[in-house]
């Protein structure tokens, strides 16, 4: 009997311990919502989405001979800037604030970052990280479309790298970070400063510095695959719900406000770039409804999370008009080969969206954060000015800066002949379609690009 109740002892005791055990795990999970969670995984995949979106947008805009070149820039840039997000982005973005201006290695390579839920959270610093990765990866892949058709696929990887790690990692700290721009008051709720300025502005940069395009005025260079672009377009379009409406951090009111500000301002922004283009050439095109789109998604972005949706449709309207000005008169007037109008897209249209955010933001929409100039002050207006400044400044002199050393040990530039014979073939030994099945219009367009160059000195015996 001793030994009997010897063994029931020691097994009650090891029961308790086991149900201690389980409720101290079940302590440390209890803040962690698997809604919020859930929603922050899928924005995530819903993000990642936009960079393959991405790359048929722009693909479809470049000429044929250039299409795979331009989807090697945001595929490559997929793989590349996760890796560099792990080992240093996300400490450089996220860790211990150094003065205002840069994160701590405290978490190189996700040191210290685990399952456990997030300071004043609700979901795991993991899915965070995952979440923030997907912007780190899409904001230098908008870059590529300033200078798409003419760069060296060796200098873009360590322009890019370069660019990601010493521009877009302190940046991101200083809005989002806990930086001196958020201390100032800043608001982007989901990357109009960090994201679109900050890409557009450097894609402008890049672009003057390389120089126009063999041809460019001279010769056609028009989109290859239209029905292409306008499926990166409604995939970008998808996957902005998770851009936008995934920065709530978890399936509540202010994700479902930002999903609908968002499809409000596209939605608006189509139509009055339609309405631009028709008004200004005579003819609504696919081309022309599939940028606007982009550019009103652009434009509500930094303000998705702090506005009404009737706001919404306001900076969706003028977003709309303003870029399409940029793309069709200021770019003519100032004659830069921004190839697929990075600029005047990203740039114009995170420009307008960081404006409106300080007028129409409001405290009633989102407690954290402020109200704008049309809700009584004017505070928040000045923050959002000053920080386009500092972006602006930030893109440019950086990117510069990375652009002359990076030309310092590399030809940066394809050369003429390259450039006539197309990216694909001379940088990556492959086509993207069989030439001999190409319609007599684009063999005459070769020619015609042919006759444009200076080294075609012999005449064409058309016998």
């Amino acid at each position: 009997m001793k030994k009997l109740a010897s063994i029931l002892s020691m097994t009650a005791m090891f029961i308790a311990m086991m149900a201690s055990v389980a409720f101290a795990a079940d302590d440390t999970t209890a803040a962690i919502d698997t809604g919020d969670t859930a929603w922050v995984l899928i924005s995530a995949a819903l993000v990642f989405i936009m960079t393959p979106g991405l790359a048929f947008f722009y693909g479809g805009m470049v000429r044929s001979k250039n299409v795979l070149s331009t989807i090697m820039h945001s595929f490559f840039i997929v793989a590349m800037i996760s890796v560099e997000w792990v080992l240093i982005g996300y400490a450089m973005t996220f860790g211990s604030d150094i003065g205002g201006f840069i994160g701590s290695l405290d978490k190189v390579g996700l040191t210290g970052v685990g399952m456990q839920v997030m300071a004043n959270g609700t979901i795991p610093e993991l899915a965070f990280v995952a979440f923030q990765c997907m912007f780190a990866i899409i904001t230098p892949a908008l870059i590529t479309g300033a200078f798409a058709e003419r760069m060296k696929f060796g200098a873009f990887v360590v322009f890019i790298l370069l660019w990601a790690i010493l521009i877009y990692n302190p940046m991101a700290h200083w809005v989002w970070g806990g930086g001196f721009l958020a201390k100032l008051g800043a608001l982007d709720f989901a990357g109009g400063l960090v994201i679109h300025i900050l890409s557009g502005v450097s894609g402008l940069t890049v672009c003057i510095l390389l120089g126009k395009r063999h041809g460019y005025g001279k010769v056609p260079m028009l989109p290859h695959h239209l029905p292409m672009t306008v499926l990166g377009a409604a995939l970008l379009w998808f996957g902005w719900f998770g851009f936008n409406a995934g920065s709530a951090l978890g399936a509540n009111a202010l994700a479902a406000n930002a999903f609908i500000t968002t499809q409000a301002a596209a939605a608006m922004a189509t139509v009055s770039w339609v309405a631009c283009e028709w008004m200004h050439h005579g003819k609504p095109t696919i081309l022309g409804a599939a940028s606007g789109c982009v550019a009103g998604l652009v434009a509500i972005t930094p303000a998705a999370g702090f506005v009404a949706p009737l706001p919404a449709v306001i900076i969706g309207l003028i977003g709309g008009i303003v870029c399409y000005f940029a793309v069709a008169v200021v770019k003519e007037k100032f004659g830069y080969d921004d190839s697929l109008d990075a600029f005047g897209v990203h740039g114009i249209g995170g420009t307008w969206g960081a404006v409106a955010t300080g007028l129409w933001c409001s405290t009633e929409i989102n407690p954290a954060g402020a109200d704008g100039l049309f809700y009584g002050s004017a505070d928040t207006l000045i923050a959002q000015l000053i920080s386009i400044v500092v972006a602006y400044v930030l893109a440019i002199v950086g990117s510069y800066i990375l652009f002359k050393v990076v030309s310092c040990f590399m030809q940066v530039r394809a050369s003429e002949n390259e450039e006539v014979s197309g990216i694909d073939i001379c940088e990556h030994g492959e086509r993207a379609y069989n030439q001999s099945i190409m319609s007599a219009n684009t063999l005459l367009s070769s020619n015609a690009e042919a006759f444009a160059s200076e080294n075609f000195t012999k005449p064409v015996d058309l016998k």
